[in-house]
């Protein structure tokens, strides 16, 4: 395969009850798109300090291709609570790192390679790193593939932020909490779910929209497909990076020509696998990376 697939935005450590773990989504999603076999990279910025050198030396010991500018911020961190089920709550720390991407020839280059790229709204609270990320779509190839995994945080997003990368994305990835924020920000509450899920599609052109519904289960929309996969029970560790994976792996199945349908699949149980496992960046196992060929 060994196509070039980009998560671009907030480099992070998750300061979790028994610890700090490496997080942030974009590196989350790169870190379990390498694992089927592509050029992956986690593209964000780091700090002159202790955490940024610890970020680079996680990444070398996980293999996973970066590019981290560092700049004159402290690396950035999130204070994660966790309920009695494992569910994160977050106290993301503001004027870090990660908001001040600046895009450099390197990421530029790696922008005109790009086969799949993921972003989100969080990285985009602050202008520099928005405008970075929206340069960086600009200027990837006509058929890179480009997902907005919407991660919406705390009130770190706006109507403007939101529609803008709407339209710049390809697929729309969304949980239901999201979707009833989004539902009235945009002024269509009464819709149910899978209008809802239809009309933003329609709306904005897209070629996937994908739900998540936690324990209800996950859909897939495309015009003239409807994907629905129930959510397996398993013993929970953490649900910290689960979302992130289901991306990663879907977009790696996707790539690889997989029908809609069994690349859902295939998301679902690698999702689930890693709620078993501590942390956002577990190891997956050859029986779910072998499905991708």
């Amino acid at each position: 395969m060994n196509k070039v697939i980009v998560g671009l935005g907030e480099a992070l450590w998750d300061c979790l009850p028994d610890g700090s773990k490496l997080g942030g989504a974009p590196a989350n999603f790169a870190y379990h798109a390498s694992q089927f076999g592509n050029d992956a990279y986690a593209i964000s910025a780091i700090g002159n300090d202790a955490l940024g050198d610890q970020t680079l030396k996680e990444f070398d010991e996980k293999h996973l291709k970066y590019v981290m500018p560092r700049v004159d911020y402290p690396t950035g961190t999130v204070q994660v609570e966790l309920d009695e089920e494992g569910v994160p709550t977050y106290d993301i720390k503001q004027n870090v790192a990660w908001d001040n991407i600046p895009f450099t020839p390197e990421i530029e280059n790696i922008a005109k390679h790009c086969g799949c790229v993921c972003f989100g709204s969080l990285a985009q609270r602050n202008k520099i790193s928005r405008d970075t990320i929206h340069r960086f779509i600009d200027t990837t190839p006509m058929a890179c593939l480009k997902i907005f995994d919407i991660n919406l945080r705390q009130n770190f997003y706006s109507k403007e932020i939101i529609q803008d990368s709407l339209k710049a994305c390809d697929i729309l990835k969304i949980n239901d909490e999201e979707l009833v924020t989004i539902g009235r920000l945009f002024g269509y509450p009464g819709l149910d779910i899978e209008n809802k899920c239809y009309l933003i599609l329609g709306k904005y052109n897209l070629k996937m929209l994908v739900l998540t519904c936690g324990t209800n289960g996950s859909y897939v929309f495309a015009p003239g497909v409807k994907s629905y996969q129930p959510t397996p029970k398993v013993e929970v560790d953490d649900t910290v990076g689960a979302g992130d994976s289901f991306t990663g792996s879907f977009a790696s199945a996707i790539l690889a020509g997989m029908p809609i349908k069994d690349a859902h699949k295939l998301a679902v149980e690698v999702s689930a696998f890693v709620c078993t496992q501590p942390g956002a960046m577990p190891k997956l196992p050859e029986s779910l990376l072998n499905r991708v060929k």
